[in-house]
């Protein structure tokens, strides 16, 4: 299967921008006036961005399944709110947080911390694609809205399909491209415009493909009941709405919301698909 440009062109080779640096310039800028949550939301029945976010939280928890047996691994866990929430509401025997950025890590641990839960959870600095935790050591693992930022989200697969047990799940939540690919040599302009959002969001080249592609990279990973659905239509029009129409979260989000409230709707939506991915590893056989 042949793998799309998709939105962001090809062909150009604007660097990108790594993802610690990224969450560094942002510092604890966050979505919600509660809390610190970073994910766009799931609006299919919140009405504003503090309950899309954590409604979004709870559908991947739901999602993953989580029960008070489960050890999870979290991946690009932010500032830890995700993992409060679903150890409040799942109970998880254990949730270990991978993140890559040091005063995100730095901020959840002293969040864990003040709530008393650090034997519950255990925020750690370190890559998602190297961990460096043990073989077969969770039953889920789950990256809420990070992965594309993966270098590459291929090697996050492999790894994740080393953490789990037999029959374990892994959950992503996760933003994509969608439609024709770009032509450079016909639309310049565009393709280099693309390829400048992907660089500043810090998404390698390689992490752009679309649903398909997406489903057999995780197959090809050795998972089973592989399936990648688009909840795209319960994400992005409620975000974008926020953005136009929330001044606390544009005010929140500093000089980036300003930026946004002054683009069209339509450049938000154009191209991007969200993925609510769903993937298990087998229970009798070997992952390699």
């Amino acid at each position: 299967m042949s793998e799309s440009k998709g939105v962001f062109g090809g062909g150009l080779t604007i660097p990108t921008l790594p993802a610690r640096w990224l969450y560094r310039i942002a510092s604890t800028h966050a979505f919600t006036e509660r809390g610190l949550y970073l994910n766009l939301g799931y609006w299919a029945e919140a009405r504003t961005i503090d309950e899309a976010c954590e409604a979004m939280v709870e559908l991947v928890g739901r999602t993953a399944g989580l029960t008070s047996a489960d050890e999870v691994v979290d991946v690009g866990f932010g500032f830890a709110d995700q993992d409060i929430y679903w150890t409040r509401r799942f109970a998880p025997r254990r949730i270990i947080g991978v993140n890559i950025t040091p005063g995100q890590v730095r901020v959840a641990r002293e969040r864990v911390r003040e709530l008393g839960l650090e034997e519950r959870i255990d925020p750690r600095e370190g890559s998602a694609t190297a961990t460096g935790l043990p073989d077969a050591c969770c039953d889920v693992v789950i990256a809420l809205e990070c992965a594309f930022h993966f270098d590459t989200r291929e090697r996050f697969f492999a790894e994740a399909a080393r953490l789990l047990r037999p029959g374990g799940r892994l959950v992503l939540a996760d933003s994509i491209p969608t439609g024709p690919a770009v032509d450079p040599w016909r639309h310049p302009l565009r393709a280099l415009l693309n390829d400048a959002v992907r660089a500043a969001l810090s998404v390698p080249r390689a992490n752009v493909y679309p649903r398909e592609v997406y489903a057999a990279k995780l197959a090809a990973a050795g998972f089973e009941a592989v399936r990648v659905e688009s909840i795209r239509d319960q994400v992005l029009p409620g975000w974008s709405r926020a953005l136009f129409e929330d001044p606390g979260l544009r005010r929140r989000l500093g000089p980036v919301g300003w930026l946004l409230r002054r683009m069209s709707r339509t450049p938000l939506h154009e191209g991007f698909d969200y993925v609510l991915a769903v993937a298990r590893r087998p229970s009798t056989e070997t992952v390699t």
